[in-house]
């Protein structure tokens, strides 16, 4: 499964407790990863997008355990994820390669829970999804696809998600050879899933959003935001271009639920004012907390 990636950047050792923490959710997440490879996708001959769709392939091919070869073909990308991401990076990566490895060589034996490909396509693709997005959040990768597609990128006239999307479809296309054409397409079905699950855990299910308004009513709508809202406001000041006049800038940061409730602020205050809204990673500091919507 190709995965988004952390930059390379310098900061404090993470205390002991931090490290245990870190440690266990990536085991948890090669365990949900294991499953969802050895108990429903690969019994049913249906595999994933980079290294581990390769991986699946050379083992049914062979007949080898699937966990020998999650582990050597990733290695060399461990090495690839030191250079380019640091220290940090590939010790978690390395770990959870690894207990991907006993994992999935110890769920091998275990008869699949079953054999309706549908199920087995989507429930085997959601394990594998939120499995790999809780590796990424605690600092590290099951699949070198990425690491690979980020040195590629810097030789070749491509963008990362492009190599990324070309090396999948050709290895995912790959599955109609080595099994067959409907097998093919339930593996695509089932990297679709992965990917979307990953985006939910590594994003929350309440992504953050920035906002931007400008309005000759900025004032009273910072206030009714700030009330209705619970949302702290601050107050930009800028030029328009063409006209050269002063204007007073908002910008806030709200949840995805929230969203709804801000547009109708500002159209019952100011039905002709500028809104811009767009979606945030993460948001750190100031008094931003995330709450629910009642």
């Amino acid at each position: 499964m190709a995965e988004v990636l952390p930059l390379k950047k310098q900061h404090r050792k993470l205390t002991p407790i931090k490290i245990v923490q870190r440690a266990i959710l990536i085991t948890i997440g090669a365990l949900l990863m294991a499953t969802g490879l050895e108990i429903f996708l690969v019994p049913n001959n249906v595999i994933d997008g980079g290294v581990t769709g390769i991986s699946i392939m050379l083992s049914h091919i062979t007949g080898m355990k699937l966990g020998i070869f999650l582990f050597l073909l990733n290695l060399p990308f461990v090495y690839l994820g030191y250079k380019q991401f640091g220290k940090t990076f590939a010790i978690s990566t390395i770990y959870g390669i690894i207990m991907l490895s006993i994992f999935a060589t110890y769920f091998h034996p275990i008869p699949p829970f079953t054999e309706d490909i549908l199920l087995a396509t989507i429930f085997g693709g959601i394990f594998l999804g939120i499995g790999v997005g809780l590796v990424i959040r605690n600092g590290g990768a099951l699949d070198g696809t990425e690491v690979l597609s980020i040195v590629l990128t810097k030789k070749l006239p491509f963008s990362v998600g492009e190599i990324v999307m070309f090396m999948n479809l050709f290895i995912l296309g790959s599955a109609g050879f080595v099994y067959t054409w409907d097998r093919a397409m339930y593996s695509i079905l089932a990297y679709v899933v992965a990917a979307k699950a990953i985006d939910i855990v590594v994003t929350g299910m309440e992504e953050s959003k920035s906002v931007w308004i400008i309005s000759d009513e900025a004032t009273e709508i910072g206030d009714t935001i700030t009330h209705r809202l619970g949302r702290g406001v601050t107050y930009l000041y800028g030029e328009g271009a063409f006209t050269g006049d002063d204007k007073k800038v908002i910008f806030c940061i709200i949840t995805r639920l929230e969203e709804s409730k801000l547009t109708t602020i500002v159209e019952e205050i100011d039905p002709s004012a500028f809104l811009a809204i767009a979606d945030i990673s993460e948001v750190r500091g100031g008094r931003f907390k995330k709450r629910s919507i009642h």
